[in-house]
């Protein structure tokens, strides 16, 4: 039961999704499609089977609802609504969704399901019994006169042969009969059959059926082969219900309905000519047994393969779920893997020996090694889509309720990161997004025009790759924020750390991230508490990124975070300093070179610095800053590595380099992190091909340690 409720919330969430991104782009166009509307009908139709399966009461009845709504406009078409029907039916569509994605949530905490889901229930049948009752019934005559003027007539031959199919059966004194083809070749023909019946079982309708022992019986395979299954009922309301099961079934390739005219007063069927010559209308009530209704346009116009009932039918994806930590034994495995690839062709046993038969089976396996290593990283990763998707929601409530035309603009969103990353980068770019939108963007179109912008506001949320990490961005053309008004709200809450005027701009926008900060003077529904940013900045480094704040009054803010793409497995360049090693990541490195002592000057505060291509660059040495013993402390003896990150960009001068290694890097252990290890610049460790351990460089906080340490 675990694993088929884990596979439940996975396809139901999965289908939420779809179904969130889905409205908000025909909210935006102001009209459903035709798709739309069956994709709708399919998403609400597969989530209350599954929820009927789990006996998930309640998300079925809300399902099953929204499905009968939609049910009818897809047999009435969407210009049966006017303009304000379709506003009310997005407004109750989304609506439907949040109260289904409520239950879900319930189901994921493990809590009881809600009890009284009347509210929504009611809605969505007032809205579907008020677009209903106008002209119902001038509608349902017109639909009656097409329907009966478009369906195909049977020959006599297929009618002779259908009576002579059902003589003696207890279906034959039924009114009504589905004759239903499979797909030829399909196979197995009495188990679908079977399928069938269940799912006409379920939504508990009388009816019979011909064979009636298909599933005892493999033999009746044949006969459904050669003359189709039938299902009979009893009334023109149980066919059109049995027609929604049947339309959905997988491997149907084509089916009609069967009116069995032997069942009616012989003074009600009048003495016609043969079928093909009876007028549309009459069709009806013509002598013999004539089709009522069929799965697409006339049959002489369209080939049964290419009835409506085969094109709904789902299409077949090779795409299969795994669990996220068996994903993480492999990504395990594969580190070992590249450690014990590098002990062996590192070995000082096979030092100064020309093996040349083993130095070619060690590129091939490092070859291996590479292309195991892509292929276990891209299967953790997901493109940033669904999160980036799910910020249209949040913007569309938003504006409603505070009345604001905003638009928001996603670029990049198929930037691709790891699986954990994005499950925890979601709560935070929600933030950051609702920020924008209560207290960034301005409060009137009014106040936008007056200060010289479009009347309707921006939120940009961005996202792109730079060498080793995502860099994203939520940026809004509104009011920006008063570094003044910022720095005096600390002042008061007495969280500053040194005198006010020695803050620059950046430190005052970092103290937003602060606990308990918050600009806004009154508590909103959505900020105002000082519960956010702070919590923000800790989800984001709990994945190894780093969160910065820029603002320019009057003309917008900007969030950017940054996020590792993978801390697993990465290229490094082994250095030595004294007797010990580290390890830069090769993302990080623009050039290493040997200085001239004349090349090295002092700036103000008598730090070193040095010019490269045209622009000076400070001097980190690594011995002073962990206090390493080293011979090598001359600037012409060592080597300088010139290495970058984000908005940094500095040397570090170091022994000698030892050379490029893939390296598995592993997280140092939790008590270290009550010595700030992280903020001193080392971001992990790796274990090389000889067994030392080397410390992994974080190029992002090095820089920011050694300020700290003059």
């Amino acid at each position: 039961m675990d694993n088929m409720l884990e596979m439940y919330l996975y396809e139901t969430n999965t289908l939420m999704e779809q179904l969130d991104e889905l409205l908000i782009e025909a909210e935006k166009n102001a009209d459903f499609t035709t798709n739309d509307v069956n994709e709708i009908f399919r998403i609400m139709h597969t989530v209350k089977g599954s929820s009927a399966m789990m006996e998930f009461s309640t998300l079925m009845e809300i399902a099953h609802h929204i499905e009968d709504l939609f049910f009818y406009i897809r047999e009435n078409g969407m210009d049966s609504l006017d303009e304000s029907h379709k506003t009310d039916l997005f407004n109750l569509m989304f609506q439907s969704t949040d109260a289904l994605r409520v239950e879900v949530e319930k189901i994921e905490n493990d809590e009881p399901l809600s009890t009284n889901i009347d509210p929504i229930i009611n809605n969505i049948n007032s809205f579907l019994e008020k677009i209903s009752s106008t002209e119902e019934k001038s509608s349902d005559a017109s639909s009656a006169g097409e329907a009966a003027s478009d369906m195909p007539v049977a020959d006599e031959k297929a009618i002779a042969l259908i009576n002579q199919e059902l003589a003696g059966c207890p279906i034959s004194s039924m009114p009504y009969f589905i004759r239903v083809h499979f797909e030829e070749g399909s196979g197995m023909e009495n188990l679908r059959a079977f399928m069938l019946i269940t799912a006409l079982r379920e939504i508990d309708l009388q009816f019979e059926h011909y064979p009636e022992d298909v599933e005892t019986n493999s033999s009746t395979s044949e006969s459904i082969v050669d003359n189709g299954f039938y299902v009979a009922v009893s009334s023109s309301d149980d066919v059109e219900k049995a027609l929604q099961v049947v339309k959905l079934q997988n491997s149907i390739q084509t089916y009609e309905v069967i009116e069995n005219a032997a069942t009616k007063p012989a003074e009600d069927t009048p003495a016609a000519a043969s079928p093909q010559d009876a007028p549309a209308e009459n069709t009806a009530s013509a002598p013999a047994n004539t089709v009522a209704a069929a799965a697409s346009a006339p049959a002489s116009k369209t080939p049964p393969a290419t009835s409506s009932a085969h094109n709904n039918a789902p299409v077949k994806q090779s795409l299969i779920s795994v669990n996220l930590s068996k994903l993480d034994s492999l990504v395990a495995i594969v580190g070992e893997i590249v450690i014990t690839e590098s002990m062996v062709t590192s070995s000082p046993d096979l030092q100064n020996l020309k093996l040349d038969n083993f130095m070619k089976s060690a590129r091939q396996l490092r070859k291996l090694t590479d292309d195991l290593q892509d292929i276990a990283m891209s299967l953790r990763m997901v493109p940033l889509s669904g999160t980036f998707q799910k910020m249209n929601r949040i913007v569309r409530d938003m504006k409603k309720k505070l009345n604001k035309d905003v638009r928001l603009t996603l670029v990049g969103e198929n930037t691709e990161v790891d699986k954990t990353v994005v499950d925890s980068i979601g709560d935070p770019i929600m933030h950051i997004v609702r920020n924008s939108m209560d207290h960034g963007v301005e409060t009137t179109a009014e106040e936008r025009i007056a200060a010289g912008k479009d009347p309707q506001a921006e939120i940009i949320l961005s996202a792109a790759h730079t060498g080793s990490e995502v860099i994203i961005s939520i940026s809004d053309d509104g009011q920006g924020m008063d570094p003044d008004k910022i720095l005096s709200k600390a002042e008061r809450n007495g969280i500053l750390t040194k005198p006010a005027s020695d803050y620059s701009k950046k430190e005052i926008l970092s103290l937003l991230m602060l606990p308990g900060f918050s600009t806004n003077e009154e508590v909103t529904e959505f900020s105002g508490r000082g519960v956010g940013m702070d919590v923000v900045k800790k989800n984001v480094e709990a994945v190894g990124g780093t969160i910065s704040i820029t603002s320019e009054l009057g003309k917008g803010s900007c969030t950017t975070l940054k996020i590792p793409l993978t801390m697993a497995i990465t290229d490094g360049m082994e250095i030595s300093v004294g007797k010990s090693m580290f390890t830069i990541p090769i993302a990080n490195i623009r050039q290493s070179f040997k200085p001239q002592r004349e090349e090295v000057i002092l700036d103000a505060n008598g730090n070193e610095i040095i010019k490269c291509l045209d622009t000076f660059y400070p001097i980190v040495r690594i011995h002073e800053l962990y206090n390493i013993e080293t011979e090598i402390t001359n600037i012409e003896d060592g080597i300088l590595i010139w290495v970058e990150t984000a908005d940094k960009s500095y040397c570090l001068f170091v022994d000698e380099l030892l050379g490029e290694q893939q390296v598995v890097v592993k997280p140092l252990s939790p008590f270290l992190g009550n010595f700030n290890i992280k903020n001193s610049g080392i971001g992990g460790c790796t274990i090389l091909g000889d067994g030392n351990i080397s410390l992994i460089l974080d190029i992002s906080n090095l820089y920011a340690a050694t300020q700290n340490l003059y």
